[in-house]
């Protein structure tokens, strides 16, 4: 069992940066997929930002490539969310999630594919 807890969420301006962070317990993230998430008022949730603990690959929706940058640090188990020159489009709820997945399975998961999720923390950016 993984629990995923995210924090570094708040209000900000048009250009402004925020980093986001998941921390992850229960066990280590060795061989898991870590995703972010954003799901905006009246919208379905949206992937961001996915990438593989072995290795650091990563992928990004095109929206926020360039902008946004997603890491993680093995030491502390946790994964980041550097976000740069945000815009009002990107307030939204923000859930990182993970699943197992075998290093040698390459594809992108689905969101339904996610086994386990945090409780999100709010991004707000005013124009």
């Amino acid at each position: 069992q993984v629990q995923l807890e995210e924090s570094g969420g708040g209000l900000v301006q048009a250009g402004d940066s925020l980093r986001l962070s998941c921390a992850a317990s229960g066990r280590t993230l060795s061989g898991y997929v870590m995703g972010w998430f954003r799901q905006a008022p009246g919208k379905e949730r949206e992937f961001v930002a996915g990438i593989r603990w072995i290795g650091a690959s990563t992928y990004y929706v095109d929206s926020v490539k360039g902008r946004f940058t997603i890491s993680r640090d093995i030491a502390k188990n946790t994964v980041y969310l550097q976000m740069m020159s945000l815009k009002p489009e990107d307030t939204a709820v923000y859930y990182c999630a993970a699943r197992f997945l075998p290093f040698s399975d390459g594809r992108k998961l689905g969101i339904a594919e996610y086994d386990y999720w945090g409780q999100g923390t709010q991004v707000t950016v005013s124009s």
